[in-house]
């Protein structure tokens, strides 16, 4: 928390003190603040100009401080960190955690450096540091931004006890693509639900005001366009044409500096033929002259030096020159800022100011961290992590996250979820369902497999107490293995009233980076596993833990009931009970489309249509002879997804009455002034006999208009609570907003247009009405 011997004054300790228990995020001294602060600007420029080239040059580079064995670690390649800290060679470390740890190294940067200018230090706090919560598509699944809001803040105070006052999170790349391994780290392919998760990161982490001591600067990354990697293949390299571009891939970076994300981190992958760490046209153009962002932006690891292998530099001092005169302040891990730079300035190549600005940027950020006031945390303080409250706030986003996708009536003729007095004997079975690791998900950041409570652990705890009898089996391994296992899954799944089937990806090796998968299908034996299960005509409930969507379309008909569970973090095993059990309810929506197959891929809602669409074209089964061919259309496959985006279902069931519209016609001039907005109204009502949760999605198409827009696009939705039989008068507002897209000009207006307005359960559904805007 707080170094004591940092403060001089009793008085000022105390009021630091007091205001920290009271969980206070607002100013604790005027001196720290935003990164529009003048004061901030001033102290900047006095401390610019003590600077040395080679000072300043310091500050650029973040090296990895984590190794195994700690900062000197052979992993990290170097031994001399110390040596480079004093002389103001390092201005940022990432991969080092500790109150002790990090100490050691900011006590040499400010007691033996010249200048006493902090080092930052980052970790990748992806989705929770050692309270892990769900992988980021799962939280996305909530539809839930202020509980994500929540879920950052509560990483944010965990990490920021040990040192952690920068986290390289949220990524909110839009990705279309499952085959593509860092989906998973993101909310999905939507740009206006995606934009709405990217705020709430951001706020989570930051909070109110950096400098409290318990938040951490956020990192928007990947800058930009690499959810768009060609074949979903990661580092690939990308063809955005500039429309898509800020009408799709953009947005959700803009909501994070609009929420005030201090930094940005450019992408490791080529935007039409320019890499993203070394192009002026985003990191300049549109980062910094049209949205005014304030705070730095660093490279991916090593992306800088690796604008070479790209092919726009022959040498490493040309990588660093390019890199650097684009936009990208601060080189992580490949060195050539250090190596390259001071050459470059003193030939006159790069000038002196643009190392200026770039230097600029990361003191900004340091001083509104508060680091200068408060460089060390307490190494005495009670450790914020698994608090309570945070594992509690876990479960609560586990259970939001999961996605039920089928509840098929049994031969009971009831759904066979929530879980009914006539089971009496479970079989759980599955490589999934007692492996905690794989519950933590990927980028797990400080997360312990011990402290997560799996499936089967929190099913045994559940069984007892309603004195039902559990029986388990793991079947086979995730991927590879023998088939061994099956033989003694089968004969457990035979004497069981009901199977729980717990199958998926393993997180580690089959998910975010490098970990693009060619067939997106359930891996090794695990469809085996599942058919010789089914044979048994025991019900089955199939839960999926994984960190895309997977092409089902083989198993889902010979299963009863599907749950998308992702991987749902500490709390994975009480959520998932809670849920199945129906003392909770499912409220989970999706953020992606689940593919057929991978043929369809990449798959996304909001698509354009074409000049020969499907139109009425039966796509359930093959073309036939005789029926309209040439359509947009497989001649082996659907166009459908086998699950759409937004899609969700419940034990409640909703109702949607007519849509009823404030006016049925606009101005385009007075929505372009932001003087005329539209109201939508619609009644949903809990037909159902249990409370639930609803999330009701607006969606709207123009027609008419100088470039072609998607065939829907999700511009609003309502999370709404409802009991059994309540109603509930919902409003949503389309003003500019909501309404404006880059035309034919490129220019960012509202057009004249015929509009369809849909609101419904998810992007296939729901009542509509139609408007107008004229000139």
């Amino acid at each position: 928390m707080i170094a004591r011997s940092h403060f001089s004054s009793p008085l000022l300790l105390a009021f630091v003190l007091a205001t920290i228990m009271l969980g206070s995020v607002t100013a604790l001294a005027q001196a720290v603040a935003p990164l529009n602060d003048p004061a901030i600007e001033s102290r900047v420029s006095a401390l610019l100009q003590q600077m040395t080239l080679e000072e300043k040059i310091g500050q650029l580079n973040q090296f990895s401080g984590g190794g195994p064995t700690g900062p000197t670690d052979p992993s990290t390649g170097r031994s001399n960190y110390k040596q480079m800290i004093a002389a103001g060679q390092i201005g940022s470390l990432v991969n080092l955690t500790g109150a002790k740890e990090t100490n050691e190294l900011q006590r040499i940067a400010m007691t033996r450096s010249r200048l006493k200018i902090p080092l930052l230090f980052a970790l990748d706090v992806i989705h929770g540091y050692r309270t892990l919560f769900p992988v980021p598509l799962g939280l996305a699944s909530t539809w839930n931004p202020e509980l994500v809001e929540k879920a950052a803040a509560a990483a944010a105070r965990e990490a920021a006890v040990e040192g952690v006052r920068w986290t390289l999170s949220p990524m909110v790349d839009i990705a279309r693509d499952a085959r593509w391994g860092r989906i998973v780290e993101g909310a999905g392919e939507d740009p206006f639900l995606g934009s709405l998760m990217a705020a709430a990161y951001v706020r989570g982490y930051q909070g109110a005001r950096l400098d409290s001591p318990f938040s951490i600067a956020a990192c928007a990354k990947h800058y930009v366009g690499y959810g768009a990697a060609e074949g979903g293949r990661d580092y690939n390299t990308t063809e955005i044409p500039e429309r898509l571009l800020r009408d799709v891939y953009l947005p959700p970076f803009q909501a994070a500096v609009n929420a005030g994300a201090a930094t940005l981190m450019s992408a490791f992958n080529a935007v039409n033929g320019v890499p993203a760490s070394a192009n002026s046209f985003t990191l300049d153009q549109i980062l910094r002259r049209e949205w005014g962002f304030r705070g730095f932006v660093v490279s991916d690891w090593t992306s800088v030096k690796e604008v070479i292998q790209h092919g726009i530099a022959n040498d490493g001092a040309t990588a660093a020159r390019k890199a650097l005169m684009a936009g990208v302040d601060m080189d992580m891990e490949g060195g050539l800022y250090l190596n390259e730079l001071a050459a470059q300035v003193k030939s006159g190549k790069v000038p002196m100011e643009v190392v200026d600005e770039a230097v600029r940027r990361i003191l900004r950020v340091k001083f509104a961290l508060g680091l200068f006031e408060r460089p060390y945390v307490e190494e005495s303080a009670p450790k914020e992590t698994l608090d309570p409250a945070h594992l509690e706030l876990a479960r609560t986003a586990a259970e939001q996250s999961f996605v039920l996708l089928k509840n098929d009536a049994g031969s009971s003729q009831a759904a066979l979820l929530p879980l009914g007095p006539r089971v009496r004997t479970i079989a759980l079975v599955g490589p999934l369902a007692d492996s905690a690791g794989d519950m933590l998900g990927a980028w797990a950041a400080k997360g312990n497999p011990k402290d997560a409570i799996t499936f089967r652990t929190a099913l045994e705890d559940f069984a007892s107490k309603r004195q039902m009898r559990l029986v388990y089996a793991k079947g086979t391994e995730i991927m590879g293995g023998s088939d061994a296992g099956i033989a003694p899954a089968v004969e457990v799944a035979r004497g069981a009233d009901l199977v729980l089937l717990a199958l998926g990806e393993n997180a580690g090796e089959m998910t975010a980076e490098a970990a693009s998968r060619a067939f997106i299908t359930l891996p090794g034996l695990q469809e085996r596993l599942l058919e010789e299960i089914v044979a048994t005509r025991k019900p089955v409930v199939l839960v999926i833990f994984s960190g895309r969507p997977l092409a089902l379309t083989s198993v889902v008909n010979k299963v009863g009931a599907i749950v998308q569970a992702w991987h749902p973090g500490v709390q994975a095993g009480p959520a998932l009970v809670r849920v199945l059990s129906g003392d909770a309810n499912f409220s989970g929506r999706l953020t992606v489309s689940m593919p057929r197959s991978v043929g369809q891929l990449p798959l996304y809602y909001n698509y354009l249509n074409t000049g020969r669409p499907a139109g009425k074209v039966d796509l359930t089964r093959p073309h036939k002879s005789g029926e309209e061919k040439y359509v947009s259309r497989y001649i082996d496959e659907q166009n459908a997804p086998l699950f759409p985006f937004g899609y969700g279902l419940s034990y409640s069931s909703f109702e949607y009455s007519p849509i009823t519209l404030s006016t049925t016609s606009l101005s385009a001039r007075t929505l372009n002034s932001g003087s005329q907005t539209l109201r939508v109204t619609v009644e949903v009502k809990n037909v159902g006999s249990r409370d639930g949760v609803e999330v009701a999605q607006l969606y709207l198409r123009q027609r008419g208009t100088s470039v072609a827009r998607p065939v829907r696009e999700l511009k609003g939705f309502q999370r709404i609570a409802l009991r059994a039989g309540e109603s509930r008068r919902l409003e949503f507002t389309l003003g500019k907003k909501e309404l404006a897209f880059w035309n034919i000009d490129m220019k960012e207006v509202v057009e004249p247009a015929a509009v369809t307005v849909w609101v419904g359960h998810d992007s296939q559904s729901g009542s509509h009405a139609e408007f107008t805007i004229p000139e």
